[in-house]
């Protein structure tokens, strides 16, 4: 039995050792073996260059680049001219159907039955319409708006009990605000207080900024109408609504308002200096704003409210 062990042993390594062999002489035939492509197929991937899916800047620059309207351009550089167009094709027109009455001598008589008169008051009446369409265009023309400075004197208001986290939240948004809007002065009254004013006021007689009266201003109907709504109001152009007298605190000539309020307790009241000054996105923007004020003086008044229990 152990003999037959022995050579069974024998023979399986003889055959792993011929096997190793044989592996080493296909190795060494495949390293000396080099493939040649045929003509016909492509080149290696390696050959190829590699180029960018992305344009390059200056192609981009071409191809963001505004088209410009000539046409756009030259009517509004020849604004004057354009709106008396009408008023000389009407007058030509007028004096061309005067010229051909003369000349072709058809009686300066309007006949009904003749073709000829009847076209001749339609071009009358068309001629008419372009002259008077012409003189509108010159006489209403559209106000231009423009950025007014507010008249009155700088203000720094700041309720003294407020904490810092309160203070420099208010002061984050009255940054943002003025930086960004044309917003020129800023209010904040909660509970029943003003806690900010900010930016241009008006001038008291004393030369001093005017001072917010909290009581006075939420009887009035703008607060009143704001916190009912539990929206935002835009006074686009204040000087045609009456309620700006409810407003004194205001420079004069402020141009436009927003109300936003907070909540329940209070309201932010933003004074811009451009008519139709803020924009879709600013009131938006001016809504989250005050959606953020109101969580943090709200957060505020709670604290307050625990710390005078705990006192008493």
């Amino acid at each position: 039995m152990q003999e037959r062990k022995k050579k069974r042993r024998g023979k399986a390594s003889t055959k792993l050792a011929s096997t190793m062999k044989a592996g080493n002489i296909l190795g060494n035939a495949c390293s000396l073996w080099k493939p040649t492509l045929p003509p016909h197929l492509p080149p290696p991937l390696s050959t190829f260059r590699c180029f960018s899916a992305f344009p390059s800047s200056t192609s981009l620059k071409t191809k963001m680049k505004p088209k410009r309207d000539w046409a756009a351009d030259w009517i509004s550089n020849n604004d004057d001219t354009v709106r008396g167009f009408p008023i000389f094709v009407g007058g030509a027109s007028l004096l061309a159907v005067l010229v051909n009455r003369a000349v072709t001598g058809i009686a300066p008589v309007a006949d009904a039955s003749s073709s000829q008169s009847r076209a001749d008051l339609l071009t009358l009446g068309l001629a008419v319409t372009n002259i008077l369409t012409g003189l509108v265009w010159l006489t209403i023309r559209p106000k231009s708006i423009s950025v007014v400075n507010p008249q009155g004197v700088e203000c720094r208001f700041i309720f003294s009990h407020l904490p810092d986290f309160v203070v420099s939240e208010l002061l984050w948004a009255w940054e943002s605000l003025s930086g960004v809007t044309c917003c020129r002065s800023l209010v904040v009254v909660y509970d029943r207080r003003c806690i900010v004013q900010i930016g241009v006021a008006a001038e008291s007689v004393n030369s001093e900024a005017l001072a917010v009266d909290a009581a006075k201003l939420m009887q009035g109907s703008l607060y009143q109408a704001a916190i009912k709504s539990a929206s935002q109001s835009y006074l686009a152009n204040l000087s045609l609504y009456p309620g700006r007298s409810e407003l004194p605190f205001l420079p004069l000539n402020t141009q436009a308002v927003i109300l936003q309020p907070l909540g329940d307790k209070g309201i932010v009241i933003i004074g811009g200096d451009t008519i139709r000054g803020f924009t879709s996105s600013d009131q938006a923007w001016i809504t989250l704003i005050g959606e953020k004020l109101d969580a943090t003086l709200a957060k505020y008044v709670t604290n307050e409210r625990l710390a005078v229990q705990d006192r008493v």
